[in-house]
């Protein structure tokens, strides 16, 4: 299978991003306290080395892995999706530690999640080949699936705000836009 430049240039970001991703999931495994985020770390961390090994692949066979990604389920623990449970708990970044705390386990894995589903989600867009492009489309959905479950964590923890929009700006905005008739 040949490769496009651009495709070849996303792919060798895409595999540091994802040695970086590894990397950290290793740490994380060993340092989080939480019973229930360290299952969710340890869960999540084999179909990141999937997907790694699927991106070398990839590049060093010149053929699309025969594998398809372990792409998980969107799993929804939260009972409501506008208002957190409990109170958001205020944090103030720590300028002299030596181990971290769950939040930052969580804060650090949930933003190395959103900003892979972004590159995945770019280079799917900008793919030329068909497999490669399909492959991209399920490490993005992996990433926004995990990322989603980590977020519901930090909501259920008070690490994430989360609140509904007001009324009053749901009915300014919906008034903007009418309906097609077809």
């Amino acid at each position: 299978m040949q490769l496009s430049c651009g495709e070849l240039h996303n792919l060798s970001e895409l595999i540091l991003s994802c040695v970086n991703s590894i990397t950290n999931m290793a740490l994380y495994k060993n340092a989080v306290t939480d019973p229930e985020l360290k299952a969710m770390i340890e869960a999540h961390f084999p179909v990141h080395v999937q997907d790694y090994n699927m991106k070398v692949k990839f590049v060093k066979e010149a053929t699309a892995p025969t594998e398809k990604l372990n792409v998980p389920v969107l799993s929804k623990v939260l009972q409501d999706f506008t208002k957190a449970p409990v109170a958001t708990i205020p944090v103030t970044p720590r300028t002299d530690i030596q181990q971290l705390n769950d939040r930052e386990i969580a804060t650090g894995y949930l933003l190395t999640l959103k900003r892979a589903g972004r590159e995945y989600a770019w280079s799917a867009m900008e793919a030329s080949n068909p497999e490669l492009r399909e492959f991209l489309k399920d490490a993005f959905t992996m990433s926004c699936n995990h990322a989603y479950e980590v977020w519901q964590w930090m909501v259920k923890n008070g690490f994430y705000a989360l609140s509904p929009a007001p009324q009053t700006e749901i009915d300014t905005i919906g008034s903007i836009f009418n309906l097609v008739q077809q």
